[in-house]
């Protein structure tokens, strides 16, 4: 496969993990004494790191292997050709790298977008226009005459529920002020549950203003999802410049009409799989230590940072663990779950058939926040987890990753793992550019940076390799004070995200998606 070009010269980067002195293995006992469970690296394990980074970030296999997925099988929607054609590609992938791998069933929703139109309509204060709109995942069609009705502001649900009667029969414009990564948590619920409500109240559609950092007349799609009991109505995105103007055209008085028109079906449910691989532990391999990815994407683009750059790092890992000798101490699982973007079925499928494994897996990883650069390291655990995890980074300091980082680890396809107490680790990357293409047609490979998905899928191996190799363990944090259903609707809320201060959960789409 291709190179990237190399990152860092070899000596500096040896010399970088070298950094920490390696304590003596102890030969006293197989059972590791306290003060060994929280030393760091030996020489040995050491080595190990140099032949985990220096390919990472020299070989560009994950680079190679992330232009296969979306130049060559482009959008993975669950449910669609490009989906069942991802599955087989990485089932070959995973067997052409000498890692065993096998498929597990899972039913999965088949959502059709079809045409998604709209425009402005003339009134006697404003010529009309087309507005550039996107069919949010889940939509209703309209008839296919679409739908025509007056346009009602609203910024928040309460502020929503406050207007009664006032939105039958309306399209309910859900208008917010995203600016920077961190604000999609402020506004992700408006999109995901947004619609919902709006039709409980009697709207006749809701139009979303995108979840967006960075916009050029772009649309952004998502998810959204209809309480049971509720008829789904037509809901899409509307551009940011476009929803400014119908801020504008409102703010200013009088009626503001559109006419939408969406094709979307929903299509009978289909047969899908979660990819697993696993690479087995030399000592303990009944213990696992599980990395993840998503391997569906939206329809539109080619889901290059959402998630393909996860996907590529956490195979990448699997790769480079495979060829250690010896193996590392646990066994490492990767699952590439199916369904993440529009249920998370793939998430709650693997929890259910692994159900009587979950109290034998001591650590968890998802990867899903983008091919940025790799920014430290983040962890969902019991007492003692950042001292005993803290010895283990000095590899990552010359990827500028070398740091535990407040916040938490986690994954909207680790969700279902929270009620076993599965304990968390993430390397956090750079997210706060990821809003700029998320969920478009311009999430495509020329957006992210091979030097920086190389150095992400270095801190993905070594961190990885240190969870599987550690004499100790992280402890189990407590259960959350509610366990999630693993047949539940996942919660639409969503922690602050991570890329730029304040820290915030250590996935991007850690709840919403």
């Amino acid at each position: 496969m291709p190179a990237t070009p190399l990152i860092l010269s070899p000596v500096l980067m040896f010399s970088l993990l070298a950094a920490t002195p390696a304590p003596k293995a102890s030969t006293a006992s197989n059972v590791p004494s306290q003060a060994a469970k929280m030393a760091g690296p030996t020489a040995a394990q050491l080595q190990a790191a140099e032949r985990l980074v220096g390919p990472a970030l020299t070989e560009g296999h994950a680079w190679a292997r992330l232009t296969e997925l979306t130049d060559g099988i482009g959008p993975r929607l669950s449910g669609s050709e490009g989906a069942e054609a991802a599955v087989q590609w990485a089932l070959r992938s995973f067997k052409a790298d000498g890692v065993k791998a096998w498929l597990e069933p899972v039913k999965v929703p088949h959502w059709v977008r079809g045409e998604e139109r709209a425009e402005l309509l003339t009134s006697e204060r404003f010529r009309g226009r087309p507005l550039q709109v996107m069919a949010l995942g889940g939509s209703a069609a309209t008839p296919p005459e679409g739908i025509t009705a007056e346009v009602v502001e609203v910024s928040s649900l309460e502020e929503l529920a406050a207007l009664g009667d006032r939105v039958k029969g309306r399209i309910v414009f859900f208008s917010h002020d995203m600016k920077v990564a961190e604000d999609y948590g402020r506004f992700a619920a408006l999109r995901g549950r947004g619609p919902s409500v709006a039709a409980k109240a009697g709207a006749a559609g809701a139009l979303v203003r995108s979840l967006a950092t960075a916009s050029l007349s772009t649309p952004h799609t998502g998810s959204t999802r209809f309480e049971d009991g509720v008829t789904p109505i037509p809901a899409a995105s509307v551009t940011v410049e476009d929803a400014g103007l119908l801020h504008r055209l409102l703010a200013e008085g009088g009626p503001v009409r559109v006419r939408l028109v969406l094709g979307c079906k929903e299509l009978p449910e289909v047969d899908s799989f979660n990819v697993v691989a696993e690479v087995r532990g030399r000592e303990r391999p009944g213990e696992i230590v599980l990395i993840g990815a998503h391997l569906d994407s939206w329809d539109v683009g080619t889901g290059a940072h959402d998630d393909g750059a996860g996907v590529v790092m956490v195979m990448e890992a699997a790769r480079l663990l495979a060829r250690q000798k010896p193996a590392p101490r646990r066994t490492v699982r990767v699952v590439l779950f199916m369904n993440e973007e529009n249920g998370l079925r793939g998430a709650r499928a693997y929890a259910q058939a692994h159900a009587a494994e979950l109290p034998r897996h001591v650590a968890a990883m998802e990867m899903d926040s983008g091919g940025g650069r790799p920014l430290g390291v983040q962890l969902r655990a019991g007492e003692g987890a950042p001292e005993l995890v803290r010895p283990w980074l000095s590899p990552l300091v010359a990827l500028s990753a070398g740091t535990i980082l407040p916040g938490e680890a986690g994954g909207a396809d680790l969700s279902p793992l929270v009620p076993a107490r599965v304990p968390m680790f993430g390397v956090r990357t750079d997210a706060s550019r990821y809003f700029d293409v998320h969920h478009t047609h311009a999430d495509t490979l020329d957006k992210v940076e091979p030097e920086a998905l190389a150095k992400s899928t270095a801190a993905v191996a070594w961190m990885t390799y240190v969870m599987a190799e550690m004499p100790g363990l992280l402890v189990r944090p407590s259960a959350p004070p509610t366990a999630p259903s693993l047949t539940a609707p996942p919660s639409l809320g969503r922690p602050p995200v991570p890329g730029a201060p304040p820290a915030g959960a250590g996935n991007v789409k850690s709840s919403d998606r």
